[in-house]
């Protein structure tokens, strides 16, 4: 975008007729677009830095949905040197930005540091974005690519009953709907060639998601997230507010209940794109459920990070949940400036 401190515009009736619109329209537009490029920047950095993978056999752009779209592809990281010859349980991740930017190319690198245990097998998943489809069709692009590891547990050695699912922003919305939405026909779908296989995941891990679209608005924000093209507005196909029935159906906080997976859940306080609260809901919610939740909070961190944040704590969460190893994650307050970021 064209820096405004260059546009010799004159007056702000001028700037009404260069784009159509009044001045506080305008204002909710670039609102949006520099949010949604700070949620691209961040997912562009899972990127960097770059990791060996000469110890893996990876496999990339596999087709979950049976389909030609670019979008329902997923990557695969398999060690080459195991613990055992036991089936591997299987981390996947789920890109964030915005559900119309980001891809699944760089999710292979957040897990890296775990997949190079061996002891798990690493999935990254990519699905279609808010312009190619819009909702449920990200969440049924997911539960695609869950069935898909599933049906193919045995060709590749995974353990099909161990799937742990870790997301950031956009990416931790659409894995806590597959923490709470198993076995929901509208939001498992139809996708793919293995519909008789479960979407049901192990263990979530959401990092600051969206949970509760309808009181985004309730909290500080540096974007208007009911205006017409927020993020969300775009994922649901219009206004939220003028969609409620329709948004509710993507709020992963609608169907929590005590069958659930357990959560482990981390957001700062400072965060101006999803508002803290929006976890501090979930997690409330799925406690009194009666579902395991831990609430990691960053107190003075903003809308950033992944697997990289707080690894010994995502580390201890996915071995008890995965491999049956001792550990307890409880709810805990950490100061930004101790969260390491490798």
């Amino acid at each position: 975008m064209q820096d405004r401190s260059r546009v010799g515009l004159e007056s702000l009736g001028q700037v009404r007729q260069v784009f159509g619109m009044n001045i506080s329209r305008l204002v909710v537009v670039m609102g949006c677009v520099a949010a949604l490029g700070q949620a691209v920047a961040q997912d562009l950095r899972q990127k960097r830095p770059s990791r060996d993978w000469s110890g893996f056999k990876v496999t990339k752009d596999i087709a979950y949905a049976g389909t030609d779209h670019e979008r329902q592809r997923l990557d695969m990281a398999l060690p080459l040197n195991r613990r055992n010859d036991k089936p591997l349980p299987v981390i996947a991740y789920i890109h964030g930005g915005a559900w119309r930017a980001g891809s699944k190319d760089g999710g292979l690198n957040r897990l890296h540091g775990y997949l190079k245990t061996g002891q798990y097998a690493g999935v990254t998943i990519g699905y279609r974005l808010s312009q190619h489809a819009k909702w449920p069709a990200q969440i049924h692009d997911c539960k695609a690519a869950i069935r898909w590891i599933r049906a193919n547990a045995k060709k590749y050695n995974l353990d099909a009953n161990r799937i742990a699912v870790h997301g950031t922003s956009a990416g931790g919305h659409l894995v806590a709907m597959l923490g709470t939405s198993a076995g929901v026909e509208a939001m498992d779908g139809l996708i793919g060639p293995h519909t008789d296989q479960s979407t049901r995941v192990q263990c979530v891990i959401d990092y600051y998601g969206p949970t509760n679209f309808l009181r985004m608005k309730d909290f500080e924000s540096r974007i208007d997230h009911d205006a017409a093209d927020s993020p969300e507005s775009q994922l649901i196909g219009g206004a939220i507010q003028e969609n409620k029935k329709r948004t509710l159906t993507a709020d992963p906080i609608s169907y929590v209940d005590k069958g659930d997976a357990p959560f482990l859940i981390m957001h700062g306080t400072k965060d101006m794109l999803v508002p803290y609260n929006q976890s501090v809901m979930l997690h409330n919610a799925l406690k009194k459920a009666g579902v395991r939740s831990a609430l990691l909070t960053v107190d003075g961190g903003g809308h950033s990070g992944g697997s990289g944040l707080l690894p010994e704590r995502f580390r201890t969460f996915i071995e008890f949940h995965l491999l049956g190893n001792k550990g307890i994650i409880a709810d805990e307050t950490i100061p930004v400036a101790k969260v390491r970021i490798r």
